[in-house]
């Protein structure tokens, strides 16, 4: 009996280092396909322009799904995923906000920031503000949006590659983090836009392939009766048929019902405020591809996010045991490749071996594309806008831009390794909803009253840019996301602080509700207190090039 059992633990042993072998085979292939892509694009990449955008030589269709790349990230695919497994209907919200959020970019951002601007969300603004001020604010806020997203993308890629490798110890995500932006790094440094929007094109492909696998075979274990799937993750869930209605976790209090209003808000408006997909819009030759890139992006992004559906109710229906006990302590981010393995046959089997390793694969390519989207917005504002036009007034050579923007690429990638590292018991959806709040406070109005108001001035757009990043990211500072949330059952603590430390005192962990209609009315306000009336004359010109493309890319 004894010998059977010794028998039994090292087949185990063995079958764990076989399907630890697989993954990080696979891992390696993604590495190296990434690398050879950006390697490859790196020869074309001459000019300013083409670091920025790429030689606005992609296809509609093309930016489509390198808008697709860059949008659904670890947040979608394992945060939200995540969400749904441990919280049921409420957090399947997170989808549908982030997709209705692409109808305001459509409607109200896409072809008109295309046609009025050149690499930056800050082109579009100086285009009849003070150049200076304005640059400088927008950078500012450019840089501290992308902050917030690239956490949670590394955030996530710590937990997936210390699953997948079998390693738990804190050294080995940390050294995980440490690997994947040093991997951003070189893609921005050495691709610029080309090497970067391939990356996501082969990215969304693979992303796309491998959720629709997972959702295929889920369904096909309920007979593709979708029913059957919800009513078993209720029961499966603990929770019952409030797993499948609304307020599970946002309906306990007033507060949090609060907060969910505040979610929603951020969700719908953040998308047509974040720098990361304002800057692909640049990468078309024309308005028309700007606006066909936005529906293939819309048909892509839709499709996915009903597909977290399935993945989140199957991973609470069919992930048992330990695995489930995983998924809660990730804060959700272990969902689907856990999801994965279960149906693949569980831990231990060959089919849940490869399928758990294709799953993590694809979200690692996610990471890698995502994060190397992030950075090259960031470094290309502060190289484009503050160096070259606030620095050097105008006066720097394309060059030695370029040049600024690879620097600058290194010190945003060690600021979001450093900032990681603590983050990683924080749900990745989560943090990337707090990056939408700020982008919808700091960006969005600024955005919209230049485009649509006349008498806009410098000072509303820079009272509505400092106002609403600053209260955005003030109210999370002193909110329960960064400090005083606590496990009420282990005591742990659930924010970025220890559990001993609690300077929190705003209630809720969502700043939207508060922060986007104060970064509304500071632009209001700034613009009626002020005399300056120099943006009016241009307002007209704006309107002309924003309506027609005449002049985009000068």
């Amino acid at each position: 009996m004894t010998t059977s059992l010794l028998s039994s633990d090292v087949l185990l042993a063995a079958s764990e280092e076989s399907n630890q072998a697989l993954t990080a085979s696979l891992f390696g292939l993604v590495v190296v396909l990434t690398v050879g892509i950006t390697f490859w694009a790196s020869r074309n990449t001459k000019t300013a322009a083409d670091y920025y955008a790429g030689g606005r030589s992609f296809s509609g269709v093309q930016n489509g799904f390198a808008i697709g790349g860059d949008y659904m990230s670890a947040a979608s695919f394992l945060g939200i995923s995540g969400a749904i497994a441990l919280s049921g209907y409420d957090g399947f919200l997170y989808s549908i906000g982030f997709l209705v959020a692409w109808l305001v970019a459509l409607l109200l951002i896409a072809e008109l920031l295309r046609n009025s601007g050149r690499f930056t969300m800050a082109d579009q603004l100086a285009y009849r503000m003070r150049q200076r001020p304005i640059r400088q604010a927008a950078a500012i806020s450019t840089v501290v949006v992308s902050i917030f997203y690239l956490l949670a993308q590394m955030v996530g890629a710590g937990a997936l590659v210390s699953l997948l490798l079998g390693v738990d110890s804190q050294a080995a995500k940390n050294i995980t983090i440490v690997s994947v932006g040093v991997l951003m790094i070189f893609y921005v440094v050495v691709g610029g836009m080309k090497g970067t929007t391939w990356v996501q094109i082969v990215k969304a492909v693979l992303l796309m392939f491998g959720t629709l696998l997972i959702s295929v075979l889920v369904l096909a274990k309920f007979g593709f009766n979708l029913s059957d799937l919800l009513g078993t993750a209720a029961e499966a869930s603990g929770k019952g048929q409030a797993f499948l209605e609304p307020g599970l976790k946002y309906g306990i209090s007033t507060t949090s019902k609060i907060d969910f209003l505040s979610l929603g808000i951020a969700l719908v408006l953040g998308t047509a405020g974040l720098p990361h997909i304002l800057v692909r819009f640049y990468t078309v030759p024309t308005a028309k591809q700007a606006r066909v890139s936005v529906l293939w992006a819309i048909g892509l992004i839709g499709t996915f996010y009903l597909m977290t559906l399935v993945l989140g109710f199957g991973a609470a229906a069919l992930v048992t045991g330990d695995a489930k006990d995983q998924i809660a302590a990730s804060g959700g981010n272990l969902a689907s490749p856990l999801l994965a393995e279960a149906i693949g046959g569980g831990p231990g089997t060959l089919g849940g071996a490869v399928l758990l390793a294709l799953i993590s694969a694809v979200a690692f390519a996610t990471i890698l594309a995502v994060v190397a989207g992030l950075t090259l917005t960031s470094a290309s504002s502060v190289a484009h806008d503050l160096y070259a036009n606030v620095w050097r007034k105008g006066k720097a050579s394309e060059k030695d831009e370029v040049k600024v923007a690879r620097i600058s690429a290194f010190i945003i990638g060690g600021v979001a390794i450093a900032l990681a590292i603590p983050g990683q018991s924080l749900n990745v959806a989560f943090l990337v909803a707090l990056a939408f709040a700020v982008a919808a406070s700091a960006n969005l109005p600024a955005l919209l009253y230049n485009l649509f108001w006349k008498r806009f001035n410098t000072r509303g757009a820079l009272w509505s840019i400092y106002g609403g990043l600053i209260s955005a990211v003030g109210l999370v500072f002193f909110s329960p996301v960064v400090s005083g949330k606590v496990d009420p059952d282990t005591g742990a603590s659930l924010s970025l602080f220890p559990a001993s430390v609690d300077f929190s005192w705003f209630p809720l962990e969502n700043p939207g509700i508060v922060s986007i209609p104060l970064g509304f009315f500071l632009g209001w306000l700034g613009t009626v207190t002020s005399s300056d009336k120099g943006s009016v004359e241009r307002f007209a010109e704006l309107e002309v090039r924003a309506l027609t493309g005449a002049g985009a890319e000068k």
